[in-house]
């Protein structure tokens, strides 16, 4: 695969009923002469876990197919792309849906065993993958996991830190600010609840804002412990 093709989809290669869905996104990339597609969905802040996501993912594919076909969008040999499915989890709860979706059918006479589907997706929990010790160290996505399990601000400003040094490369540069609006409308109103932040478009901003608020955001979690 060249990774140096990955090109997000326009919304003309997505039909309606996925393109009304924000949270997820269609890439793809070459795979020799051909395209290989990534479906990304973005399962955040999820209270209650879906049993159902493999029949939804089945459903989704199957309209990203359909629309691939009006499109004319198909390999040299005229046959539809391969496509990874991906679940990208981050909430509290343990995941615990059914990978695939043969669990899900009842078991039925051995002759309708070739007719079962067996739709599945790769699952990623971005809590556990922060808690595994070996990970890569110069990893932007492991980065981001560890920032969303982090315990406190001295372990995020040490990650933020990192970053910074990773995205001094020029051809980085248009992650610092993406990192950047991450952490002022993600990261800090989720553990400041109710403090207006103010706009954040570069991550020395973020590490500043840490440095500066550190003492003060502890002396108030002492005091609301106390309390």
């Amino acid at each position: 695969m060249d990774l140096t093709t990955l090109e997000r989809c326009s919304g003309s290669y997505v039909i309606d009923d996925l393109r009304d869905r924000a949270d997820d996104l269609v890439w793809r990339l070459r795979w020799g002469e051909d395209w290989l597609y990534v479906y990304l969905l973005l399962e955040f802040q999820s209270t209650i876990i879906d049993p159902w996501m493999a029949v939804r993912i089945q459903t989704y594919l199957g309209l990203l197919y359909q629309d691939l076909i009006r499109a004319e969008q198909l390999s040299a040999a005229g046959r539809l792309p391969p496509v990874l499915p991906i679940v990208l989890y981050n909430g509290a709860q343990v995941w615990n849906a059914a990978e695939t979706l043969e669990p899900l059918i009842e078991p039925a006479p051995p002759v309708l065993a070739a007719y079962r589907p067996r739709q599945g997706y790769l699952w990623l929990d971005e809590r556990r993958l922060a808690k595994v010790e070996r990970q890569p160290t110069r990893n932007l996505s492991a980065a981001l996991f560890r920032l969303e399990a982090s315990r406190g601000s001295s372990e995020a400003m040490a990650i933020v830190r990192a970053v910074i040094d990773w995205l001094k490369d020029p051809g980085q540069t248009g992650l610092r600010p993406a990192f950047a609006v991450w952490f002022g409308r993600v990261f800090l109103p989720k553990r400041r609840p109710g403090i207006h932040f103010p706009p954040l478009t570069d991550l020395m901003e973020v590490y500043h804002m840490l440095a500066e608020n550190l003492e003060a955001w502890t002396d108030q979690w002492e005091q609301q412990g106390l309390e």
